[in-house]
């Protein structure tokens, strides 16, 4: 199990973002899959609740879903990115249909930043969206998703080797809501009572 991103990614993928150079101390929360009507907005309550924001990297077929919720992202202060229409595996998908079904999202999602699905993105698939949008990728990957990563376990995962600039993925899905649930909250207050800003990407300083 790899939490946080080998260094040595920076540099085999310069073109990607895996954290954010910054002096202060802030991170940056990013969630993936949503919007889901139940789970996302648990965790804006949640946002709220402790004064930040974060990116949320929206499937397209979800946002066609559950539009409302998807504008009450954007209403509370957050970000949102595009995290392909269908949740296309990258590595499995060939570049012109991976790069429609990113466009058909983008009719919806209105924004530069992309994720792609499962982190898989092939070098080809890259220099075609690199031009148009800023590839997010992440330091800290929590797998709250995971069925067999407990709640406690997830919670240290976000924390452990977390820092300023870090990058941290949770995700506003049906399966991970258990360890989302759990952690999320504990990770806020873990780092706001340490001082530092819980942010979304667009917020950076």
């Amino acid at each position: 199990m790899i939490v946080n991103s080998p260094f040595i990614l920076e540099y085999i993928f310069p073109d990607l973002t895996w954290n954010l150079k910054t002096t202060a101390k802030e991170i940056f929360l990013t969630l993936d899959d949503g919007p889901h009507p139940h789970i996302t907005t648990w965790v804006l309550d949640c946002l709220k609740e402790h004064s930040s924001s974060a990116t949320f990297f929206c499937v397209g077929e979800n946002v066609c879903k559950y539009p409302k919720v998807f504008d009450s992202i954007i209403e509370n202060g957050n970000d949102v990115g595009n995290h392909t229409h269908n949740h296309l595996n990258g590595w499995t998908t060939k570049d012109d249909q991976y790069l429609n079904n990113i466009l058909k999202a983008h009719e919806h999602i209105d924004s530069n930043y992309f994720r792609p699905p499962y982190g898989r993105i092939t070098p080809s698939q890259i220099k075609l969206l690199r031009d148009n949008y800023r590839i997010i990728m992440w330091s800290i990957l929590t797998y709250d998703f995971d069925s067999n990563v407990s709640m406690e376990r997830c919670l240290r995962n976000s924390i452990k080797h977390t820092k300023s600039g870090s990058i941290i993925v949770f995700h506003d899905s049906e399966k991970s809501q258990r360890n989302l649930k759990y952690a999320l909250p504990k990770f806020l207050r873990h780092f706001i009572d340490k001082g530092y800003l819980i942010r979304s990407i667009g917020k950076s300083i």
